[in-house]
C-alpha cells in the first residue's frame, strides 16, 4: 500500500507575487517543484497541480488547485522565475 498523506497548499497572503506555502509546515513551495499532475509525473491523488516542499525536515506533497484558484491568473505563477 502507498502512503497517499498529501496537504493542501497556502496561498501567502499579501505577497507582492503568488507564493504558495506548504500546507505541513508552512514552508515556500519553490516554483521549480510544482507541476501539473499529469503524463509522467502523475501522483496517485485527485489533483491537478502538486508542489512538493523542498524543506529538509518535511518533503510534504502538497495539492495546489485551492491556493491557485485565489490568483487572478493562475498561469502566471508558472511564469515567473523561482
Amino acid at each position: 500500500m502507498t502512503n497517499t498523506t498529501h496537504y493542501t497548499a497556502i496561498l501567502a497572503e499579501g505577497s507582492a507575487v503568488p507564493t504558495l506555502l506548504c500546507g505541513h509546515c508552512r514552508s515556500i513551495l519553490s516554483r521549480a517543484r510544482i507541476f501539473r499532475n499529469q503524463g509522467d509525473g502523475h501522483q496517485d491523488i485527485h489533483c491537478h497541480t502538486i508542489g512538493l516542499c523542498s524543506a529538509d525536515d518535511c518533503g510534504a506533497v502538497n495539492c495546489c488547485d485551492d491556493a491557485l484558484a485565489r490568483i487572478d491568473n493562475p498561469e502566471r505563477l508558472f511564469d515567473i522565475a523561482s
